[in-house]
């Protein structure tokens, strides 16, 4: 796997994860402020969400690596 192959991995596999992580733990606000949307969670932790995608995406990058590095799955077709 080349740098690129690699780092446009991690980052389609990144990003995948962040829409699963999103939803975790939102609780809508009790009383919404004045302007304020009213499905607009409370308190998003939005770098707490990011520190967990990215380590889920780390090793789910690293078990794709190793298969690909190894061998396991070629993803330029068979090798002659």
């Amino acid at each position: 796997m080349t740098w690129f192959t690699g780092t446009a991995t991690f980052l389609i596999v990144w990003w995948l994860v962040l829409f699963a992580v999103l939803p975790w733990g939102v609780k809508a606000a009790q009383r919404p402020q004045i302007g304020t949307e009213h499905g607009a969670p409370e308190n998003p932790n939005l770098w707490r969400k990011a520190l967990v995608t990215t380590l889920i995406a780390l090793l789910i990058w690293g078990v794709v690596f190793v298969i690909i590095d190894y061998g396991m799955i070629s993803i330029w077709g068979p090798s002659a």
